[in-house]
């Protein structure tokens, strides 16, 4: 895997810590993103700097995860939302009622939709605004 296809990665994938190290590393001209992962040595990185950018945000990342809100025993909301506070703020303004529970998912996750599956990361492309309720989950048994 080269350095380029790593960036990318921790871009899409939300790896806040490592994509602001691998744009320090870049900028400082450590490594290059036609260069092997093996060459990066992130000892070479300026720490307090790429803390800097993290604190700063200086790539842009506004995490969202998704949220299992628990309505009873069988009903559950799921919601895309900044932080679990966030998720259930939206919920208990939308069902006026306080959640069961709130877990968070890994966007990673697969569900059944119509005739697919679709991961909670590809469907979070389909919202604008966030938080956003997501869909509804109703346990069979």
């Amino acid at each position: 895997m080269i350095v380029e296809e790593m960036y990318r990665d921790s871009l899409i994938f939300e790896e806040s810590s490592l994509a602001h190290y691998l744009y320090h590393l870049l900028a400082e001209r450590k490594i290059s993103l036609a260069d092997n992962i093996s060459k990066i040595d992130f000892d070479q990185a300026d720490h307090q700097k790429v803390a800097e950018l993290i604190q700063n945000n200086v790539l842009g990342f506004h995490k969202i995860g998704i949220y299992s809100l628990k309505i009873n025993q069988k009903d559950f909301i799921f919601i895309f939302a900044a932080s679990e506070h966030e998720a259930i703020q939206l919920y208990s303004r939308t069902f006026h009622q306080t959640p069961l529970n709130c877990y968070e998912y890994s966007l990673d996750f697969q569900l059944s939709r119509g005739k697919g599956v679709i991961s909670f990361r590809d469907m979070r492309k389909e919202f604008e605004r966030f938080p956003a309720i997501a869909g509804c989950f109703k346990r069979v048994g």
